[in-house]
């Protein structure tokens, strides 16, 4: 797998965090993970080494998702990164966004996002 086009939200994650520590963003706000967010990472994310900026409690866990015009019923699924290699060889491209996401305290932020695939356009429109 060779990610492109990649995106690293790093800096929009510490301005966050910026503002939450000065108090112009409240913990409610910065701690708001949906209800469907916190049951996909209890079930599907991955977990990570990494403690909760926040809370400093709990270990992130991280929630990928696939968005693509090729993916048809897979678009907006979670996957995991061994699925991930798999759809890199069979998709010509498709983009992938990953959510850190803290089970304990609700902190969600998208950590990156990039391209995959394998370059070619799909099977249905090749001549």
């Amino acid at each position: 797998m060779r990610p492109r086009l990649v995106v690293d939200y790093g800096l929009a994650k510490r301005a966050a965090l910026a503002e939450l520590r000065s108090g112009a963003l409240t913990r409610d706000d910065a701690c708001d993970a949906h209800p469907y967010l916190l049951r996909a990472a209890r079930y599907h994310g991955e977990p990570t080494d990494q403690a909760c900026p926040v809370c400093g409690r709990e270990r992130l866990t991280h929630v990928t998702y696939v968005y693509g015009d090729e993916l048809g019923r897979y678009e907006g699924r979670v996957k995991t990164t061994a699925d991930l290699a798999d759809m890199d060889r069979e998709y010509g491209e498709f983009r992938v966004y990953v959510v850190e996401v803290c089970q304990g305290c609700a902190w969600n932020h998208l950590s990156v996002s990039y391209v995959l695939g394998h370059g070619q356009e799909p099977r249905s429109q090749r001549g």
